[in-house]
């Protein structure tokens, strides 16, 4: 955004991408459920019983697609509380200049509180968010 940006053009811009975030998990969910159906719904195949003790539980099929699913949730859950507390600070918020700055301090108090591995789902999404908001607020903001 340029910098002459004003902070409703931000937020929008801000709204826009949280929403396309959450349209794209809930895809990926969407795929990952279908996976794991069909991964349960496949007959199980037939190994001898040495090759059965090699291999491993996490690498089968429904192991992967389960992952998969739950690493979507976990993404999807950060974008819906990324989002309610957006909204919170524009709802909050007396001057307009300041709700982004705000959100973002918000957004780092609950990733601080959250305990969560710093490799989980949810943390590289809010992580994400953070970044967005970065890139979108006004330069120089933080000195107001």
């Amino acid at each position: 955004l340029p910098a002459s940006a004003n902070i409703l053009v931000r937020l929008h811009a801000l709204r826009a991408w949280l929403s396309r975030r959450h349209d794209e998990t809930e895809q990926e969910i969407g795929i990952a459920a279908l996976a794991l159906q069909q991964a349960m719904s496949e007959p199980a195949v037939e190994m001898r019983p040495r090759r059965r003790f090699a291999q491993n539980d996490d690498n089968s099929p429904v192991q992967h697609a389960q992952s998969a699913l739950l690493e979507a949730q976990q993404r999807l859950s950060a974008y819906d509380e990324a989002d309610t507390l957006l909204e919170d600070c524009v709802t909050h918020m007396t001057t307009g200049e300041r709700v982004l700055v705000e959100y973002y301090l918000a957004l780092e108090e609950l990733v601080q509180a959250a305990d969560a591995p710093d490799d989980s789902p949810w943390l590289t999404a809010m992580s994400a968010v953070m970044h967005r908001v970065e890139q979108v607020g006004t330069p120089g903001e933080e000195d107001v």
